[in-house]
């Protein structure tokens, strides 16, 4: 049952990516899409700014300001549309419910476990498993993500309607809960970490969705950027805990972090408490990604992708 909350999402992903692969071919024999070709079909907004090319000034369109949805003439929807939102919101909705399934039976009845998935990473002394790790916490964090998730992935459905790449969206949004799902459930640090560099990647595919707009390539890079200055402080951290403990899974660094106490490590030069210093970087990390002081002035910018990518993100 973990496991099917987890990859459910990403089996959703795979299945609407492929749809969007195949319904861009079908739409374009024997040739790529060609470069802007949603200028007037992903964001109608982008009429308003249009250049006129027999008058070299600007067209007009009359309709309500801040609608995203206007009234001009929008390229047909790509083949599978509808398959693409019914597969990723059924799936989504399963996750859901077993998500639910999951917090009685762990929430509530104490009953946590640890599934492991396979042997991830072997080098030298770092030893590395992708399992999930399934107690209270994970399974409250499992409920809040699958429901979120599955909400917005239904209010897509007729907010994104008239966007004929409807696939490739519902696809981001699927990949980004997955990675959600798996940071969520890691086992390890290192497990942590691809799934935390999974949802800023998702993230920048999410914000820059309407990819025409000079405004939302800005904010989704500034959004990529601005993740990993986090992120390197977040990837610091787990360097000096391997390197003060010798492992990088929870048990063991729980077990070990006593230990640490009165230890000091040379950071730069600068000859920091151990425990302090490790603290601070992977607080670093989570100030990035929630966007707090310092390194959060990409969250605004965020809105310049669909109003559910805002709802996403922002929950």
């Amino acid at each position: 049952m973990f496991q099917a909350i987890v990859f459910l999402p990403l089996l959703g992903a795979i299945l609407a990516g492929l749809i969007a692969l195949f319904g861009a071919r079908a739409r374009f024999p024997g040739m790529a899409p060609p470069p802007g070709v949603e200028d007037t079909a992903s964001d109608p907004r982008a009429h308003d700014h249009a250049p006129d090319l027999h008058g070299g000034g600007a067209i007009h369109h009359d309709h309500h300001e801040g609608d995203d949805h206007g009234h001009g003439p929008v390229e047909p929807a790509a083949a599978g549309s509808r398959t693409a939102e019914l597969i990723t919101s059924t799936l989504l909705l399963a996750s859901m419910i077993l998500s639910w399934i999951a917090l009685v039976q762990v929430g509530f009845n104490g009953h946590d476990a640890r599934v492991p998935i396979m042997d991830w990473i072997v080098s030298g002394d770092l030893r590395v498993t992708w399992a999930l790790r399934i107690d209270t916490l994970t399974a409250i964090m499992l409920v809040v993500v699958t429901t979120i998730s599955a909400l917005v992935h239904i209010y897509s459905i007729g907010y994104m309607n008239e966007d004929p790449y409807r696939p490739r969206f519902f696809g981001y949004l699927s990949v980004f809960t997955f990675f959600m799902l798996m940071l969520v459930t890691s086992d390890n640090l290192v497990q942590m970490f691809f799934g935390w560099e999974g949802v800023g990647l998702a993230s920048y595919l999410l914000i820059g969705f309407w990819y025409h707009k000079p405004e939302a390539n800005a904010a989704a890079i500034k959004a990529f950027v601005v993740n990993r200055v986090g992120d390197f402080g977040f990837a610091l951290g787990i360097f000096a805990l391997f390197a003060m403990t010798g492992a990088v899974d929870f048990d063991t660094v729980f077990a070990q972090a006593p230990a640490l106490t009165g230890k000091f490590i040379d950071f730069f030069g600068w000859h920091a408490d151990a425990m302090t210093l490790i603290c601070l970087l992977l607080f670093m990390g989570a100030m990035g990604k929630s966007a707090q002081f310092l390194l959060h002035t990409w969250l605004p910018d965020a809105m310049e992708g669909p109003t559910p990518v805002s709802a996403l993100i922002h929950a």
